[in-house]
């Protein structure tokens, strides 16, 4: 007979007084005689009796160890805490409150233990079942970043928001997580993808509570999660969504520097100026948004590399810009116009440039 298996589940808590008692009741229930559990208790600074619950529980439950923040960091942080104590076979996540049944992890745990995945994402939304009604802005917005980042990531999951997604502990613990708040989410979800591991999705029941009864997250969370997607998803995304992206990036950097030519060209500045000047900023401008959103820095050059690199694709880009510039003028074409063609050829270049010269990161694009 093969040993039990080992389920350290991490429980980040932030004033969940009144929950934790009960939820850790709940995970309790669920250990078998060939399934061990390791509960890791992260008290993410609490302001009410959490703490002193955690480590009374303790006190009766030796598989339970509590550890606390010193300071509010966020569940991202009291996740990553989690996760480096964890000492189990698998590692997963159980809020402090009641919106999820820990019973379900025995289904989540079946594809782990068949060893047909690596990952397993608890879906709320794959079970057509009664549930309680409650926001629908809500479900949107986890619908709609959930569709976004399959787009990013090439994943086909239905829920990418849930608590409940379960690792292989070695899976989970060489995953190099940073976003401290709700940001975990898609963060985790795009790392995951770039592993390349197996991704399965099962189907687990939902409880919502409201925000009379403690629910924390709130619509800037929404838009935190929109950019951790973008930061970091887009640089292993599909071919076709790093294009369309620079696109969008191409597209405002062009406006900055047709309008910063218009102005500075009928201003009476001189034409090699005005072209120079604008390009720059449009330069600086691309550089800035390329770094924040789709590409990562030094991936492959050190930062004197990244910038030389980069000087020569804005150098380069820069002569043909000038080059088309003046002799569409030349050719009798609009001053405006022959800028918006000039500009319109060094997006191409650009973005050709910028992903396999400037910042090049064999083996992740997929098309």
């Amino acid at each position: 007979m093969s040993p039990p298996k080992k389920l350290s589940l991490v429980i980040p808590c932030y004033n969940e007084e009144n929950t934790l008692a009960p939820c850790i009741k709940r995970v309790l229930a669920i250990a078998k005689t060939d399934l061990k559990l390791e509960l890791i208790i992260v008290d993410d600074c609490s302001t009410d009796k959490s703490l002193a619950v955690a480590q009374d529980l303790a006190k009766y439950h030796p598989e339970i160890a509590v550890v606390r923040h010193e300071r509010n960091g966020g569940k991202g942080a009291a996740v990553r805490t989690g996760f480096a104590r964890a000492t189990g076979d698998f590692v997963g996540i159980q809020d402090a409150d009641l919106e999820y049944d820990p019973q379900d992890f025995h289904t989540l745990l079946q594809p782990l233990l068949d060893n047909k995945a690596d990952v397993v994402f608890g879906s709320r939304y794959l079970k057509p079942e009664s549930r309680r009604v409650l926001y629908f802005w809500h479900t949107w917005m986890n619908k709609t970043l959930t569709f976004v980042s399959n787009l990013f990531t090439n994943l086909d999951i239905t829920d990418m928001e849930t608590c409940y997604k379960l690792f292989r502990r070695e899976i989970i613990q060489g995953i190099d997580l940073r976003e401290n708040r709700f940001g975990f989410e898609p963060e985790v979800t795009a790392k995951i993808a770039q592993t390349r591991c197996r991704v399965y999705e099962c189907a687990i029941s939902f409880t919502p509570r409201t925000v009379e009864e403690g629910k924390k997250i709130k619509w800037k969370d929404g838009i935190r999660a929109l950019y951790c997607i973008l930061h970091y998803s887009a640089p292993s995304a599909p071919l076709p969504m790093q294009v369309l992206i620079y696109l969008i990036i191409g597209a405002i950097c062009a406006v900055v520097n047709v309008a910063s030519f218009s102005v500075l060209f009928h201003g009476g500045t001189r034409i090699f100026i005005a072209t120079a000047t604008a390009f720059l900023i449009a330069a600086a401008l691309n550089y800035l948004l390329c770094i924040t959103i789709l590409f990562h820095h030094k991936a492959r050059w050190n930062t004197w590399g990244e910038i030389v690199a980069y000087l020569a694709t804005v150098l380069f880009m820069g002569l043909v810009d000038y080059i088309m510039t003046v002799g569409l003028i030349g050719a009798d074409m609009a001053p405006t116009f022959s800028k918006i063609v000039a500009a319109g050829t060094g997006f191409i270049g650009n973005f050709l440039l910028r992903r396999f010269l400037v910042f090049p990161q064999p083996g992740v694009v997929r098309v």
